[in-house]
């Protein structure tokens, strides 16, 4: 299995996990708020935090986006779209602001404006949400960007994979097992798809969860995904259609830990005698030995 870069880390088959904690549009369109949860995220120690950006009035329709709905930015949901949407000035403190911490970050863009807006930045990556593994335009720009590909896969059928992977350098994919529904249920979370896609393709592979609880980001762990990408919130009770589908910082801080600890435990798959075993023999072994 190949190796990638992200940031500073190495990602590979034997590896510590690369951690993402996704804000996406948790932030409520308040820098603030996304400040606050990089921050946050840091402290759990995360390795990258992750946006979503969008050109509104290219990724939805004129009647998407006149459609009633009420939020605190007004009473359609281009209101609300358009609410959560951050700019430049967004973006160059949320650039700011990771630099000074040491924590990477980039974003799941959208359409191909939203691809070429963060040029003047220097991404790690870039990710392609699940909506997006059939928009070939879109696989297109993100490839012409000659950085590191994250591929999430929900919603999608094996030979649609196949198809978005073919347009890719498999040197510098990471596939993302994920089931896209908010929050997931557990019994069609597929876990062992991982092992599939691990056992198919000659990638680095990654998972990325919507379900409630902690747990099964560990089991994905242990079968194999090297990215671990959950959703995170300052607080669940918030409104926004992908709080009850992420997990609070106290959450993330304990699952990174586990995490770690599990990579801590696993060894290297050679079976061997430990000194610290050493005195044990002495002690209750006896001497007639085969």
């Amino acid at each position: 299995m190949s190796k990638i870069k992200l940031g500073s880390k190495e990602i590979f088959n034997s590896s510590k996990p690369y951690f993402i904690a996704e804000i996406g549009i948790n932030h409520n369109g308040d820098i603030k708020n996304a400040l606050e949860l990089i921050n946050a995220c840091r402290d759990a120690g995360a390795d990258a935090v992750k946006f979503q950006k969008r050109t509104v009035d290219v990724v939805y329709s004129a009647e998407e986006l006149a459609k009633p709905r009420d939020s605190v930015f007004g009473n359609t949901n281009g209101d609300l779209k358009r609410g959560l949407e951050f700019g430049r000035q967004e973006y160059d403190q949320i650039n700011k602001l990771c630099k000074k911490i040491n924590i990477d970050w980039f974003a799941s863009c959208w359409d191909e404006e939203s691809v070429d807006f963060f040029d003047v930045y220097d991404l790690p990556c870039y990710k392609l949400a699940s909506a997006s593994i059939t928009d070939k335009n879109l696989l297109m720009r993100h490839k012409k960007k000659n950085k590191p590909i994250i591929l999430s896969t929900g919603m999608s059928t094996e030979n649609e994979i196949d198809k978005a992977i073919e347009v890719f350098d498999k040197e510098r994919l990471i596939i993302l097992h994920c089931t896209s529904s908010y929050p997931c249920k557990l019994e069609e979370l597929n876990l062992n798809v991982i092992k599939s896609l691990s056992e198919k393709y000659d990638c680095i592979i990654g998972y990325s969860g919507h379900e409630v609880g902690l747990s099964t980001t560990l089991a994905a762990y242990v079968l194999g995904a090297r990215v671990l990408e959950r959703h995170v919130t300052l607080d669940r009770s918030q409104w926004g259609s992908d709080q009850s589908a992420s997990i609070e910082p106290q959450g993330l801080k304990k699952l990174i830990r586990d995490i770690n600890t599990i990579y801590n435990s696993l060894g290297d798959g050679v079976k061997k005698v430990y000194d610290s075993e050493k005195p044990i023999i002495e002690k209750l072994r006896r001497k007639n030995t085969i």
